[in-house]
Order: C-alpha cells, then sequence, then structure tokens
C-alpha cells in the first residue's frame, strides 16, 4: 500500500486531504534548451506525494533537458516550474538544499575520496544507506573511483535517498548496468515512495521496467510528451508503444538546436527580402542583388568551417 493509498483509507478526511494537497512537481507549459533555443516545448508534468512517474523516450527525445530544468541546473526558456505548488526560480543547490534528491547519469562520485566519504560529503546517512543496499557494507572503504558501476549508482542513489527528500529526480539509474543491478535501485525507489510517501521523476530509456516500477509514464519524442497514461494501461500497450515512439532515436538535441537557428536565420532574411522589395517599389532602384540560393550556401559555408575547426581540435587537419 502507497502513501496515497494509506491517506485515501483515513475516515472522514481521505478525501478531503487528496482534494486539497499540492503536486509535489508541476510544470506549466515549460520550455527548455540551451543559450535559449528551445528543444523540448510545453511540457506539462506532475508528480503527487509517494508517486512514482517514469518519463520514457528514445535518446534526443529531451528528456535529461527536462530533468535538469526541473532540478535548476537549466533556466527554462519559458514556462514555469513549481514545487509544491509553489512558483521555483531558484538555482539547483537551493532546490537540493530545500528537499530535492538529484540522480545525474553520471553518478555525482568523487573518484579519489571513499564510498562512505562520498555519502558522507553529501549529507547523506551511511546507516541509511546500508538499508538499502547491505551489499555496500565491505566497499564502504573503496575509493568511488575503483567501484564497479553499480555500486557508485547504489552510492548515488542511497545518498539522495538517505536524506529523506520530498522529491526525488533520478536520471538514467539504468544506464550501463546489468538488469540485476536496475531492479535493486528501481526497487528502493518504489519502496521508498511506498513507505516514506515521496514523489519521484525517473527518466528512463527501458520501457519495462520502468512499467514495473512506476504508476505513470509520460512519453516523449522529438521535445514534446506525446502520452501520458497509468503504467497499467501501457503495459497493455507496450508493444503499440515501443514500435510507435521507442523504435530508433531521435534527432540529436545538436542537431535540433542547428535546425531551429538555420530556420530562424531563413524566416530573418525572409523578412528582410520583403522590406528589399518593398524599397525597390517605392525608389525604383535595386536595393539588393542577393538571390534567395545564396542564403542556404552561406549556411552550408558556416557549417564546413565549424566542422573543420573541430577537425583542427581533435587532431586531425582533414
Amino acid at each position: 500500500m502507497n502513501f496515497s493509498e494509506m491517506i485515501a483509507e483515513v475516515p472522514g478526511i481521505g478525501q478531503y486531504v487528496q482534494a486539497q494537497t499540492p503536486h509535489l512537481l508541476e510544470t506549466r507549459n515549460l520550455k527548455a534548451g540551451y543559450l535559449g533555443r528551445e528543444v523540448v516545448t510545453g511540457a506539462n508534468i506532475t508528480v503527487k506525494r509517494g508517486e512514482v512517474v517514469a518519463l520514457l523516450g528514445p535518446n534526443g527525445a529531451g528528456k535529461s533537458t527536462t530533468l535538469l530544468t526541473i532540478a535548476g541546473q537549466l533556466p527554462p526558456v519559458d514556462g514555469i516550474v513549481m514545487l509544491s505548488n509553489v512558483p521555483t526560480f531558484t538555482p539547483m543547490y537551493q532546490r537540493v538544499r530545500n528537499g530535492i534528491g538529484l540522480v545525474t547519469e553520471d553518478r555525482l562520485i568523487f573518484t579519489k575520496m571513499s564510498a562512505r566519504d562520498n555519502i558522507k560529503i553529501g549529507g547523506g546517512s551511511v546507516e541509511r544507506v546500508l538499508e538499502l543496499f547491505p551489499s555496500l557494507e565491505p566497499r564502504l572503504d573503496i575509493r568511488g573511483g575503483m567501484l564497479s558501476g553499480g555500486e557508485q549508482q547504489m552510492v548515488a542513489l542511497g545518498r539522495a535517498l538517505s536524506r529523506d527528500p520530498q522529491l526525488l529526480l533520478a536520471d538514467e539509474l539504468s544506464l550501463g548496468l546489468a538488469p540485476m543491478i536496475v531492479d535493486r535501485l528501481l526497487s528502493a525507489v518504489r519502496t521508498a515512495a511506498d513507505e516514506q510517501g515521496i514523489g519521484a521523476l525517473i527518466v528512463e530509456q527501458h520501457a519495462r521496467k520502468a512499467l514495473k516500477y512506476s504508476d505513470r509514464i509520460y512519453l516523449m519524442s522529438r521535445g514534446r510528451i506525446q502520452m501520458e497514461m497509468t503504467s497499467d494501461e501501457a503495459r497493455s500497450r507496450l508493444d503499440e508503444i515501443e514500435e510507435a515512439y521507442l523504435a530508433g532515436t531521435s534527432e540529436s538535441e545538436e542537431d535540433h538546436i542547428e535546425r531551429r537557428r538555420r530556420k530562424d536565420v531563413r524566416q530573418a532574411w525572409g523578412r528582410l527580402r520583403v522590406k528589399e522589395r518593398e524599397l525597390r517599389r517605392l525608389s525604383g532602384t535595386q536595393v539588393s542583388r542577393r538571390r534567395t540560393g545564396e542564403d542556404d550556401k552561406i549556411l552550408d559555408d558556416e557549417q564546413h568551417r565549424r566542422d573543420s575547426q573541430m577537425r583542427i581540435r581533435r587532431g586531425r587537419k582533414y
């Protein structure tokens, strides 16, 4: 029985409390990206207390960008992030202090510090981490860089959960790990939601694993939320969802930014040509001799120049 079900069973107040309790997390028309360029458009996501929500999608769909924007590492291009029904504009470190637990795909492990010190430096409790992952006990005095990938992820997740966060944000817990380890990590998240009432938003590529431990899912593709449904409904339609949305990969975020930039340049030059034609009509003189085809040539030359610079940085001239 999870936290929401326990509240619902309280005589006389269960329904009222559920109706009045704000979402732990709510995004409204969130637009996220880099350098002011949108990668994610119009994302509306909610997470309730005691609920595990999975954000699914192929590579390059914008899942990690969305999570980092919610965490405060990236500023939103537009829209708002609300924590406990309060709009939040603080940086990431303040959000973590105020009750967000964050586990990124980089695992945030200090490689030259022991596993014990890695837990303590993040404000975690070693005893609580060992309750979640007893297999870490003989590895506590081993340097972080000498731990296996699964052990590093256990340290990072255990450290976040041992701080009793209100909301957990986890990015690609399963990245590069064996299925047995992934089950242990996701099971720990599920247990924390059921027993402690935390809310969790987990970003995952492996839909079958995520559906086993989550309550709801959002399906993201090409920077947009395409579907929202319960995990039970998603399991019954899993083959259809995988074929339509999870097969292959989306365009990368860098390609998306470049495509949007080219589109913006073409629109700006199109407006300029309209002005030039109007000036020519009013003055009777040729204002510009530039042809439409020259726009693409300029963009292609610029791309060639950037590619050449990248090859030089990598030590290759041609």
